[in-house]
């Protein structure tokens, strides 16, 4: 089995996960814009039984483009993202890559809510593009 660890920045909080993701995205949501600087999260679907943590987190909500209700963990010392959950899949936890120890080897293969990236950026065509919300993993897909 797989095995990944991680920790904020401070090095408060870290977390183990047992397990491959279900999926590796990227998102250019204007809420994750926001969180990254002005560029897209990286990002890693996990069942939230594989993800055991440890150290005082925070988060909040707030309902999502998706109508879902959205809340992000981060350290509650320096505030580092953790991860966020969705009210639409509880059993899923999206992990940001950047709190994983390197190398861990995972890479987006699919981009999502594209239609709100900026002009200026630079999406992978290799990758699968979403403009808004895709289904959730290993959901099949509506044609």
């Amino acid at each position: 089995m797989t095995h990944y660890s991680g920790s904020c920045a401070c090095g408060a909080v870290t977390l183990r996960i047992d397990g491959e993701p279900l999926a590796v995205r990227q998102c250019w949501c204007r809420r994750c814009q926001k969180i990254a600087a002005g560029g897209p999260t990286h990002n890693a679907i996990f069942p939230a039984g594989s993800i055991v943590t440890e150290g005082t987190t925070a988060s909040d909500s707030y309902i999502a483009d998706s109508g879902n209700t959205l809340t992000r963990s981060h350290c509650a010392a320096c505030g580092t993202p953790i991860f966020s959950a969705s009210s639409a899949r509880p059993q899923m936890r999206v992990v940001r890559l950047g709190v994983l120890d390197a190398p861990h080897g995972l890479r987006p293969t699919a981009a999502i809510w594209t239609s709100e990236a900026p002009e200026w950026a630079i999406l992978d065509p290799a990758m699968e593009h979403f403009p808004a919300q895709p289904p959730a993993p290993g959901a099949p897909l509506q044609s």
